[in-house]
């Protein structure tokens, strides 16, 4: 029997021709407003009147499908700290455009990959605000919401090597922990109590795991009833939000406590009554917020690599029974959406590798465009390597 673990896979590049401003890290660059341009006029598919842009990952996770949507407000939103960060965050209008992409995307991945037995296939978003320490190299300046859709051949995860299961990156940088080793009873009541959901059903780890990595380990899950049909289901998408509001209200609350002792409940709660009945009066809870407070005065290190403001991962991705799951995870610094399945993509430039690949990615790339605009989702964009149509 194969071995279960994280794996780390090979992902080769073609290096993007762009010159890196001197003082400038290079993934600094890249999250700047400045090299927009060449997402949209070298990479870009498709954009629509709501600032929704399509692309093409440039340094992309996997070159079988790979492909995001940026909600890309750098041109009417100056403010950095201003733009919308995560769903919740996104007017309506946007939203609903938004969500209906990311249904007809999905729809198209399963299509294309009806076997689980032959692919892994995940699409979601990570936070993208500077919530961690302003001063790390490689804080997004960006600051604008994205999400990605990535198909993995399964040959390719089973013949990969096993990743460090200590990365830093699997293993949240150590936060995990917190929600699930010292508070799991507790962040599990409080899902449970607060989100009153019709759709989803919560399901085992278990059921959750993808068999040959092991993960994603402990997380709340839920399973998407009826797979794609339901993902037409306006109500998914209002419950999808619901999930990302209940983990927000849990995140802020507790690093609430553990800046400020007996803080006050946070502003703006999605869930007062339950943060009040469930969180602000249970031991472990508060317990758990003072160990990490102690520590956080003690440990200079330790208190730097927190991230104050809420960082999550949220996915839907297809488990080996070939059921739509949906789970969320605090985001550790520099941990990518992939690792939360545990997959490590290790990013290669080789040009000539990639090259072989881009042609059946492209097509695959441009057949999702052309549904979309079918779709009245937006329109086509033209770049050196494919027409506007």
């Amino acid at each position: 029997m194969m071995q279960s673990g994280p794996r780390e896979i090979v992902t080769p590049f073609r290096p993007i021709p762009l010159d890196v401003p001197e003082g400038m890290k290079p993934n600094e660059f890249f999250n700047s407003t400045e090299n927009l341009n060449d997402l949209m006029h070298n990479n870009g598919l498709l954009m629509n009147d709501e600032n929704l842009l399509l692309y093409r990952k440039a340094l992309g996770h996997s070159n079988e499908f790979d492909t995001s949507i940026i909600y890309n407000t750098s041109q009417c939103i100056l403010n950095p700290l201003g733009r919308p960060v995560r769903r919740t965050q996104v007017p309506d209008n946007v939203k609903h455009v938004w969500n209906r992409m990311n249904q007809i995307i999905i729809d198209y991945m399963l299509e294309l990959y009806p076997d689980p037995d032959e692919a892994l296939i995940l699409a979601g978003e990570a936070s993208l605000d500077a919530t961690w320490p302003l001063t790390s190299p490689g804080v997004p300046s960006i600051r604008m919401l994205h999400n990605h859709f990535i198909v993995f051949p399964m040959d390719e995860l089973r013949n990969a090597k096993l990743a460090d299961a200590k990365n830093p990156n699997l293993t949240d940088g150590g936060q995990h922990s917190l929600f699930e080793e010292y508070m799991h009873d507790v962040y599990r009541e409080f899902i449970c109590k607060a989100l009153h959901l019709e759709v989803l059903r919560p399901v085992s780890d278990d059921a959750a795991r993808f068999g040959l990595t092991g993960y994603p380990q402990g997380l709340p899950s839920w399973e998407i009833p009826g797979g794609s049909a339901t993902l037409e289901d306006v109500r998914f998408w209002y419950e999808y939000d619901l999930v990302l509001k209940g983990f927000i209200d849990f995140y802020r609350t507790f690093f609430s406590q553990v800046s400020t002792r007996n803080a006050p409940m946070p502003s703006d709660v999605y869930f007062p009554e339950q943060v009040e009945s469930v969180l602000l009066f249970n031991n472990d809870f508060l317990k758990t917020a003072k160990k990490v407070r102690d520590r956080c005065i003690t440990d200079a290190k330790y208190a730097n690599a927190i991230r104050w403001q809420p960082a999550f991962k949220q996915l839907i991705y297809r488990n080996d029974e070939g059921k739509l799951i949906v789970t969320i995870s605090q985001n550790s610094i520099g941990n990518a959406i992939t690792e939360l399945l545990g997959v490590v993509v290790n990013r290669v430039a080789d040009a000539d590798a990639y090259e072989k690949q881009e042609p059946r990615l492209i097509e695959r790339l441009l057949e999702v465009r052309r549904r979309l605009v079918e779709a009245d989702l937006g329109d086509g964009i033209a770049t050196d390597y494919w027409p506007e149509e």
